[in-house]
Order: C-alpha cells, then sequence, then structure tokens
C-alpha cells in the first residue's frame, strides 16, 4: 500500500482510498483485521491522527468495522446488498440534484431500468411480493390519503416490483433509480395526475405480474412512462405560462 506524499490530495484521502483498494483486489480479504493505527502511521510515514481520519472515511462507506477491547481494532465489513441501498439512493439523489439532468433524461433511465425487471418479476415474483403491490394499490385507492402517503406508496409499490425479480444485484442498481428518482417525479407531477389513472396503470401491472406475462409488465411500465412525461409536460408549460 502506497501514497504520494508530494501529491495535493489530502493524505488520510490516499490512505483510504489506498486500503480500499486493497479490499476491493482481495488482498485484504473479509473480517482480516488491519494493522494497528500505529502501524499504519509507520507504514504511511503520516501521524496517527491522519491515519484515523483516514479510517473514519472507510467506516463511513462500511468497508471496515471497529472493536473495542483486548481482541479489538479495525476488520475488513461484509457489505450486504441492504446495507448499501442508502448509499445508492444517497448518490443517485445528489448526481439528479447537482447536475443539469432534464425531467425527460430521468424518467426516460427509471423507467427502462425498472422495465429491465419485469420479465424476471413476471416469473420469479412471489406471493409476498404480490401481496405488497396489492397492498399499495388498495392503500392508493383511499379517499383522503394525503399527497406525501401516495408518493410513498407508490414507491413502495415499484420496490416490489424490483424486488420480484429475485435478483440482488439488480435490486441495488435500481434503489437509485425507484427510491431517488420516483420521489423526484412525483414532487414535479402530483399537482396535475389524476390518482385514479395511476392506480389502474398500477392494477395493469399487478394483474400482469400475477399472470405472469413479462411484456404485459414492460407493456404496463411503458403506459405510465409515457403518463408521467405527459404530466411533467403539463406542469412545465404550466409554469412557463404563469412565468
Amino acid at each position: 500500500m502506497k501514497i504520494d506524499p508530494d501529491s495535493s490530495a489530502d493524505l488520510s484521502a490516499q490512505i483510504a482510498t489506498a486500503i480500499r483498494d486493497e479490499i476491493i483486489a482481495g488482498r485484504l480479504i473479509v473480517d482480516a483485521r488491519l494493522p494497528s493505527e500505529a502501524e499504519l502511521a509507520d507504514h504511511f510515514n503520516v501521524s496517527r491522527p491522519t491515519v484515523r481520519e483516514a479510517l473514519k472515511r472507510l467506516a463511513a462507506q462500511s468497508l471496515i468495522r471497529t472493536q473495542r477491547g483486548a481482541t479489538g481494532g479495525a476488520f475488513v465489513n461484509r457489505i450486504s446488498f441492504p446495507e448499501a441501498y442508502a448509499q445508492q439512493i444517497t448518490t443517485s439523489t445528489l448526481l439528479l440534484s447537482m447536475n443539469d439532468v432534464s425531467f425527460e433524461t430521468a424518467c426516460e433511465a427509471r423507467f427502462a431500468l425498472e422495465r429491465s425487471c419485469a420479465a424476471l418479476c413476471a416469473h420469479r415474483r412471489s406471493a409476498d411480493h404480490l401481496a405488497d403491490m396489492r397492498a399499495e394499490v388498495h392503500r392508493q385507492s383511499q379517499l383522503g390519503l394525503t399527497d406525501e402517503a401516495f408518493c410513498a406508496s407508490d414507491v413502495t409499490f415499484h420496490r416490489a416490483l424490483v424486488d420480484g425479480a429475485g435478483n440482488p444485484v439488480l435490486s441495488y442498481q435500481l434503489a437509485g433509480a425507484v427510491e431517488a428518482m420516483q420521489p423526484l417525479m412525483n414532487m414535479i407531477t402530483f399537482s396535475a395526475r389524476d390518482r385514479a389513472r395511476i392506480v389502474a396503470l398500477h392494477v395493469a401491472i399487478a394483474d400482469a405480474v400475477e399472470a405472469q406475462d413479462g411484456g404485459a409488465v414492460a407493456a404496463g411500465l411503458t403506459a405510465l412512462e409515457v403518463e408521467t412525461q405527459t404530466l411533467a409536460a403539463r406542469v412545465f408549460a404550466a409554469r412557463a405560462a404563469q412565468s
């Protein structure tokens, strides 16, 4: 593990990157104990506070965990897909909010990604996944449901569809699409949407999932994408007219 002391990059960041690279390469395996702070400080020829900051960076990424006591120290962590969802959602949200990504582009990506799960979900979904989708459709049909609750239910419905594909890698990759992009889209379109229309589309998708018809699931998602793009165009046109 090496760093460049003459680089303008922060030393603690360099150390964190060097250790992360060892973990990714498999040279530091899961549950392996890292050298002590003093040993790492000697190895990198830096102060212990610098090493401590590097370890904090790694812990924030869930790459390592720390334990106290005689047998304590810093250990390589095992990251599960569910534990990584939050980081994926945060990263996706930041990318969309900090960069010039149009609604049309984000919507196109979000539904293209979800359609990749359509056939797998139709084939592999469990009774629980289908029950979750039906439950959210029922919730969305309730009178008096707030916009916030409707949006949350919308996310849960699509999360069940994605998880129904039975592929943890897809579920992880789509965490940002469903749980970051979907709420942002809801924020734009909620004022213009017809809830009954959205519920009808969700019913059609759930029916297709139950019938194990992947093509119909994909078609339902495409119809939902068209509806979402149409609503957004209406909202943006209204805003432009007001300004």
